[in-house]
């Protein structure tokens, strides 16, 4: 008896040591307020002091565009905020609507790719995805619930620009995967095509890629932890929508585009994406990038890709 007693006492430690881990992980990271943006940038291993002078000198001319704030109102009740360029030329029908990383924000973390888009005539929408910036939410959507908000940013901006508006969706990382689980619904004829920058299949794969490769940890049980709560708090589970299979039903051109070197999101998710897409697919892989550097690494062999693309769709 003394033996089953002290089995038992330490399953009960075990079991109560991974409640306490899971609840520490899923607070830590599912979270507004607790998902810092500092550590994402530390974790992403992106040396991004040394673009700052660009993202400046871009700074200025973006801001002195016409913009505006603007809201519409999520599927179960948040109000989503957004900031909204008008195309700098008469009569354009074409748009972008440009989707952050988790714990971006939309209008900072665009800054640098809003010049190349203005000046090409684009109108130019960058939301603040639920639980970040100016946007309500007390959970992180991870894509799973962005991409219905994301629905109802299509709807707006056909609104704004008028029916014969074509639109191009950008993500990146989390925004990445944001267009890619987009890209399974049914989308209106507006939508001409999709650029993903290292964006990656599910939250459950990505975070366990971190704990096994970033932190040497088990994913096991903070991921299956976090599933349970994330059900229960968020109303949706961490592998509820995954990329990989979302694309298999979609209709539009989708671009690729990944960094060789990227360690938080690697790039294998991005071949396997791209590999169960079936629409009209391009991949760019920008040797050397790591997590969302691939614009700024290679700004020339980006744009280039981004025009080509743009040149098929638009």
């Amino acid at each position: 008896m003394g033996a089953l007693k002290n089995i038992a006492l330490a399953a009960g430690l075990l079991a109560a040591a991974g409640m306490g881990e899971t609840v520490y992980f899923y607070n830590r990271t599912m979270k507004r307020g607790n998902a810092k943006t500092e550590r994402t940038t530390r974790m992403s291993g992106t040396d991004w002091e040394k673009y700052f002078p660009l993202m400046e000198e871009r700074k200025g001319y973006v801001l002195a565009q016409p913009h505006r704030d603007v809201y519409i109102t999520s599927f179960d009740g948040l109000k989503l905020h957004a900031t909204y360029f008008p195309a700098q030329t008469e009569g354009a029908v074409k748009a972008v609507i440009c989707f952050h990383g988790y714990t971006g924000e939309g209008l900072s973390n665009h800054i640098a790719i809003a010049d190349y888009f203005l000046k090409r005539g684009y109108a130019m929408l960058m939301p603040d995805a639920r639980a970040h910036g100016g946007s309500e939410g007390e959970y992180i959507g991870f894509g799973c619930l962005d991409r219905k908000d994301a629905m109802g940013w299509i709807q707006w901006l056909v609104g704004e620009c008028g029916e014969d508006v074509k639109i191009m969706l950008h993500g990146t990382s989390m925004g990445g995967a944001t267009v890619l689980m987009t890209s399974g619904l049914e989308l209106p004829e507006n939508v001409r095509g999709i650029v993903s920058d290292c964006g990656f299949t599910s939250p459950k794969e990505v975070f366990t890629h971190v704990l096994n490769h970033m932190y040497h940890l088990p994913a096991f049980p903070a991921i299956q932890g976090a599933d349970f709560l994330n059900k229960k708090l968020a109303g949706y589970g961490m592998d509820e929508c995954n990329a990989k299979y979302e694309v298999r039903r979609a209709r539009v051109p989708i671009l690729f585009i990944h960094g060789s070197a990227d360690t938080f999101v690697p790039c294998s998710m991005c071949h396997e994406i791209y590999d169960n897409c079936a629409s009209p697919k391009r991949k760019l892989i920008i040797e050397g990038a790591a997590h969302a550097e691939s614009y700024y690494k290679d700004m020339a062999v980006y744009e280039k890709a981004l025009d080509e693309f743009a040149g098929e769709i638009m």
